[in-house]
């Protein structure tokens, strides 16, 4: 066996084993030379991501077909790492001089790791370890900080409502496979299935334990009080990231293995979607707290994003599918970009008060400590009213793209009401997006920081970049997406 075997098999796997190999070296290093850390985790995921760019369009199986590398999986690798290097870049300044460090950015490449495997899983039983790996290194991260109790409390959360989606999940599959005899996707989607008591159960579990994962409401219970309670680096790497990874993980399993039963979930999702998009808007217009508004937001994008299920559902139109899926792809390509900037620009926020040592009367996040950012922090105030309107949808954003492609998408497939809804949500989100610009441009400073962090300004104006580019110049991303989505076809 030497090196050239080795490498024309398992080639496709060198991506995930760069980062595995950056994140033991991480944790052994740390022993002794902590200051170098986060730069090294920020190489290994710029080696990681050139690798996954180089073989973008590579087609290759490996493990009896358990493991597909093929577009849709690099591209959710390529979100994935591009949401960790902007949790390494704020880290860096975050968790400057922190004796754990080393055992952050282990856990953090390894949670990305597991993200990247859950993309490329073509089996049940390896989608189920890829998503363990994933997650139990994000329960860990959510409660890093460990003297802070919201950290504690929200590490605990996450980790027991993530227990229960996995076993949840995990009875889903199983009936799954007593059914049908196989855990193969490739297989799963080639069969016809006879609607039993049975069938219906492991459909139901399946779209419960992965609702947990995508933070669907009514299973999104957890998100709010995680987002608000973990470190923001964490909370941008949950929203940003780790979400997606329910995603991929629902396109490959429902979509791509069970759309022989797509008349059976056509109405679960129609339903679902509505009540996400509707809920996350309606809830996130009461919070003072930003991050704790970021997350009812994520939950309403989640909404709109899920749409893609019930247009692909409702139509058999190639091109209405792969709008669809294309439309969603994009989507969630610019929410890690928009999302992740905003959680890092609140955290950027968060940061200057506690090394300035300002003392506040409300949280940290709290909607009064934002007034006058412009005056004080005008960087981290412009970047972060960029978001907020990119997450409202305005045009010359990426979020006005996104919107624009999955709500003509449903338009196209003759799902016009569900398209009005989707718009309707998207012009009451507004008011709580404007209502945090209006607070950082017009009211008046309650104090005065002492200049912005720089490694957080350098990953708030890198997310800006990607919100603008994809809202400026779309073409060619939009057409990497539906290029991408072909393979629901």
């Amino acid at each position: 066996m030497n090196v050239d075997w080795i490498l024309s098999n398992y080639g496709v796997l060198l991506p995930e084993a760069v980062l595995t190999l950056f994140a033991f070296a991480i944790l052994l290093i740390g022993l002794k030379y902590r200051s170098v850390l986060g730069y090294l985790a920020f190489v290994g995921a710029v080696v990681s991501l050139g690798l996954v760019i180089m073989n973008f369009s590579v087609n290759a199986t490996l493990l009896y077909n358990s493991l597909v590398f093929d577009p849709l999986s690099q591209f959710f690798k390529v979100v994935f790492l591009l949401v960790t290097l902007l949790t390494i870049i704020a880290s860096i300044r975050y968790y400057h001089g922190n004796v754990h460090q080393g055992e952050y950015y282990f856990l953090l490449l390894i949670a990305t790791v597991g993200m990247m495997f859950v993309a490329s899983a073509n089996d049940l039983v390896s989608l189920f370890v890829a998503f363990e790996l994933g997650s139990i290194a994000t329960y860990v991260l959510a409660a890093f900080d460990k003297d802070n109790p919201r950290s504690i409390e929200a590490g605990f959360k996450y980790f027991m409502i993530g227990a229960l989606s996995s076993a949840i999940l995990l009875l889903g599959m199983s009936l799954l496979y007593g059914i049908t005899g196989t855990t193969n996707f490739t297989a799963l989607s080639q069969m016809s299935f006879e609607m039993s008591g049975y069938t219906l159960a492991a459909l139901v579990l399946i779209i419960a334990g992965l609702g947990f994962k995508m933070a669907l409401v009514p299973f999104h219970m957890w998100a709010p009080d995680t987002y608000q309670g973990a470190p923001t680096v964490v909370s941008a790497m949950l929203a940003a990231g780790s979400k997606k990874m329910g995603f991929v993980a629902a396109f490959k399993l429902i979509i791509l293995a069970l759309i022989a039963l797509r008349t059976e979930w056509y109405m679960v999702f129609a339903i679902i979607s509505v009540i996400t998009m509707t809920y996350g808007n309606l809830v996130a217009l009461t919070q003072r707290s930003l991050k704790r508004m970021l997350a009812y937001s994520s939950i309403a994008q989640a909404g709109y994003i899920a749409m893609a299920f019930v247009v692909v559902s409702h139509t058999n139109v190639d091109s209405v599918v792969n709008l669809a899926m294309g439309g969603a792809l994009f989507y969630i390509l610019s929410h890690a970009f928009m999302k992740g900037g905003a959680f890092l620009a609140v955290g950027a926020v968060g940061y200057m008060l506690l090394r300035d040592r300002i003392k506040v009367d409300v949280e940290e996040d709290d909607i009064d400590n934002f007034a006058g950012l412009s005056k004080t922090a005008p960087i981290t105030a412009f970047s972060l009213a960029v978001f907020l309107f990119a997450l409202a949808g305005i045009p010359l954003t990426a979020g006005f793209v996104s919107k624009l492609l999955i709500f003509s998408s449903a338009i196209y497939g003759g799902l016009a009401w569900l398209a009005v809804i989707a718009i309707l949500n998207s012009a009451l989100s507004l008011f709580y997006y404007a209502r945090v610009v209006k607070v950082m441009y017009w009211d008046k400073p309650k104090f005065v920081l002492k200049g912005e962090p720089t490694a957080y300004v350098v990953a708030v104006l890198l997310a800006l970049l990607g919100t603008v580019l994809l809202g400026v110049y779309p073409g060619p991303f939009v057409d990497v997406a539906m290029k991408v989505a072909e393979v629901f076809l």
